[in-house]
């Protein structure tokens, strides 16, 4: 879908009123059909890294953690589909390309290949690696997209 943006003083011709109005209706009634309205978990690496990324969730059977997805720089990624079940996730990714991670407090099991994991107790007695996942407050939103952006660093010393 191409768009032309034109400002208003590059319009020359006067339209009237009653003709401008059903038009802009129209335009606008075009764009909400063309694009439906989508309740899911995304999650938008912001940074100049490829990173991999795991997700931490409650549903009602408990806890699930499943993992990974990697996304490639400037990229965002669908993690769950439709509305959201949860107020709370919870998000461990690792900077594949400088190293490093995005980690917080909330304990949860990993593993290095793909994984779908049940529970949160007794990671390595189980075989999985446990991993800090940071916290994502959703409120009572049904979608949510997380910004995975790049540490912030101190600015150099300003030259004299």
């Amino acid at each position: 879908m191409s768009t032309t943006v034109a400002s208003f003083s590059s319009i020359r011709r006067r339209v009237p009123a009653a003709q401008v109005l059903p038009a802009l209706t129209a335009c606008g009634l075009a764009l909400l059909c063309a694009t439906p309205a989508r309740a899911d978990l995304r999650l938008c690496n912001q940074t100049g890294s490829k990173v991999g990324i795991s997700l931490g969730y409650r549903d009602p059977q408990g806890w699930v953690t499943e993992g990974w997805w990697d996304l490639a720089p400037k990229a965002c990624e669908t993690l769950l589909k439709g509305a959201l079940a949860a107020r709370f996730y919870y998000v461990f990714a690792v900077d594949y390309t400088r190293g490093g991670e995005w980690s917080g407090r909330s304990l949860m099991c990993t593993r290095d290949s793909e994984f779908t994991i049940r529970g949160n107790e007794d990671c390595l007695a189980r075989g999985y690696d446990r991993n800090g996942f940071f916290e994502v407050d959703t409120g009572e939103q049904k979608s949510w997209t997380i910004q995975l952006t790049d540490p912030n660093r101190a600015d150099p010393p300003a030259k004299p």
